[in-house]
């Protein structure tokens, strides 16, 4: 008896794993082509972000070209020392993050505003105005730094012009760095507007058509709809929106600080950020060890800033947290 139960359990187990399999197979065969949509992804992942993860140590090295990557001689935390005692990385790093904290802040209430807009028109025009926002998120920063340069050219410039009509001197808008923390603003907010309204857009379309339908019904005006209901169902998104790029606060966008401003020496005070400086730096010095410390920098309190965030949003509403 007790060899036949061991031929009738092992039996039943060699049963349970061939069913077990042909489950899996099954799942396989039906997930087979989100799987395939997702690989050329994952494998553009692996080999720009993964492999090069060797990289790591470029930050610790005086790197030399003759003697290459693996040999070349340890320098301990000496990029590092170099990088903080200047002090224009200083001046950077204060530009880049108060640059980034005015982007988000400004950046989130006017995608917001334009998603509400956009929610509140007519579904026959919303596909125009969404083309039209979206248009100069395709716009390279070269097309819009010369096309910004038809107006502040201290020559042939319309604001210069418009300035000359009324009897005001022209400015050399290139020369003074007092007036470019505003003009960024606005070419930052001009440019991503679209982008991030559509994204809002996209939320407030999954908001339950019945909660405004009741709101009308209990004498609620647009406001109170807008405030109470529209706001709250996509605030899932603006807290996602905003942990993601609070962990690039110590990321400038390049183009943005080094091609809209024509990479104007006089305008380093205010226009200057990380990246900025590190690409000059790499180009005048040629030190790739000091360069590869500031990105082991940026890319170390972003992740710190990400989940410093995270918790916070956790504590208040766990809801929305982003894990």
């Amino acid at each position: 008896m007790a060899q036949i139960s061991k031929k009738n359990v092992s039996y039943i187990e060699e049963n349970r794993l061939i069913g077990s399999k042909k489950i899996k197979w099954k799942t396989f065969k039906k997930n087979f082509p989100l799987t395939a949509m997702a690989l050329p992804s994952v494998i553009f992942l692996f080999i720009f972000s993964y492999i090069p993860l060797y990289g790591l140590i470029l930050p610790f090295k005086n790197y030399s070209y003759e003697l290459g990557f693996f040999k070349s001689p340890w320098a301990g935390l000496e990029n590092f020392r170099f990088l903080f005692d200047n002090e224009a990385v200083t001046i950077a790093t204060r530009n880049t993050i108060l640059y980034n904290l005015v982007f988000i802040v400004l950046g989130t209430i006017v995608a917001v505003v334009i998603a509400l807009m956009l929610f509140e028109m007519s579904s026959r025009f919303v596909k125009g105005y969404q083309t039209l926002l979206f248009l100069p998120y395709f716009i390279s920063w070269v097309v819009a730094a010369y096309a910004a340069r038809v107006f502040l050219d201290i020559d042939y410039g319309l604001l210069n012009k418009l300035l000359s009509a009324f009897g005001k001197e022209p400015i050399a808008w290139y020369n003074a760095p007092r007036y470019w923390p505003a003009i960024l603003i606005i070419a930052e907010i001009w440019k991503g507007m679209g982008y991030n309204g559509v994204i809002y857009y996209a939320a407030l379309m999954g908001t339950d058509k019945s909660l405004f339908e009741a709101a009308k019904i209990d004498g609620a005006g647009k406001f109170k709809q807008i405030w109470y209901i529209s706001i709250p169902s996509i605030m899932p998104m603006i807290i996602i929106m905003t942990i993601l790029k609070v962990g690039k606060i110590f990321y400038g966008d390049f183009g943005l600080f080094y091609n809209f401003t024509l990479n104007s020496s006089l305008l380093y005070s205010t226009t200057d950020i990380i990246d900025t400086y590190v690409y000059r730096a790499l180009i005048t010095l040629g030190d790739i060890g000091m360069s590869s410390a500031a990105g082991f920098y940026q890319a170390v309190l972003g992740f710190i800033l990400v989940v410093v965030t995270n918790l916070i949003v956790r504590k208040i509403s766990p809801d929305n947290a982003l894990f």
